[in-house]
């Protein structure tokens, strides 16, 4: 596979477990509870929603590292031409 299409799979990969994440994440967020009642926390299997989140978050991060290296050679590059002196 070439680096453009792992590149491309890796961006998926993140998009998807960054949503997944976020809305677990919100779903979680104790300030929601009072907005929307605790009836509704019944219904979600808080067990299954903080599984979801810890998963989703684990996945982004090893994506994050491999999106990283990927794109470590690009990154030197450009942080040299930024910080690089002028005569």
């Amino acid at each position: 596979m070439s680096n453009l299409k792992l590149n491309y799979w890796v961006n998926i990969g993140l998009t998807i477990s960054f949503f997944i994440c976020f809305l677990t994440g919100l779903v979680k967020w104790p300030g929601l509870i009072t907005i929307i009642g605790t009836s509704a926390y019944k219904v979600l299997y808080f067990k299954n929603i903080s599984l979801l989140h810890d998963r989703s978050g684990l996945i982004m991060g090893l994506l994050v590292l491999v999106h990283l290296v990927l794109n470590w050679g690009w990154m030197v590059g450009v942080t040299k031409s930024i910080f690089k002196r002028s005569i």
